[in-house]
């Protein structure tokens, strides 16, 4: 990281989440990572996946981390894929806010992508009964995974 880089911040929204300070859409938790519903959701089954250690991105993540991150992130992606029904899976991560990160904690997005369907447009709500509808969905189908 640059020595312009601000250091982590332990207040972000995806701290407070871990620290059960703020509430999440559930869909899997280990000792190392959480998996939760996006509250502002691209698509259906828009899901985000955060290591429990702290890190501002993919930049500063510690390896060991990031190795077990991403078999996580892949898990929700192919139960995504399959509970949803879509076509494809989109994973997003973003690193610093040039790049378009908003919450400063590592964090990978999972879109269950359906041929012709068009994501919602970015930063608008989710209606909350849809989203944990959506999350009740995910579980079960990573509870027969």
């Amino acid at each position: 990281m640059s020595s312009n880089t601000p250091p982590y911040d332990d207040q972000n929204v995806f701290a407070k989440i871990l620290r059960g300070e703020m509430p999440c859409q559930k869909v899997y938790e280990d000792d190392r990572t959480l998996a939760f519903m996006d509250i502002m959701p691209r698509v259906d089954g828009h899901a985000l996946v955060i290591p429990k250690a702290a890190s501002r991105n993919l930049l500063d993540a510690e390896p060991a981390d990031l190795q077990h991150l991403i078999t996580v992130v892949q898990k929700i992606a192919k139960t995504a894929k399959s509970a949803f029904e879509a076509d494809g899976v989109s994973l997003w991560q973003f690193s610093e806010a040039p790049a378009g990160q908003v919450v400063f904690h590592t964090h990978f997005h999972i879109l269950p992508r359906k041929e012709g369907v068009d994501l919602r447009p970015a930063g608008q709500m989710g209606d909350q009964a849809l989203i944990a509808a959506h999350a009740d969905k995910l579980r079960a189908a990573l509870n027969t995974a």
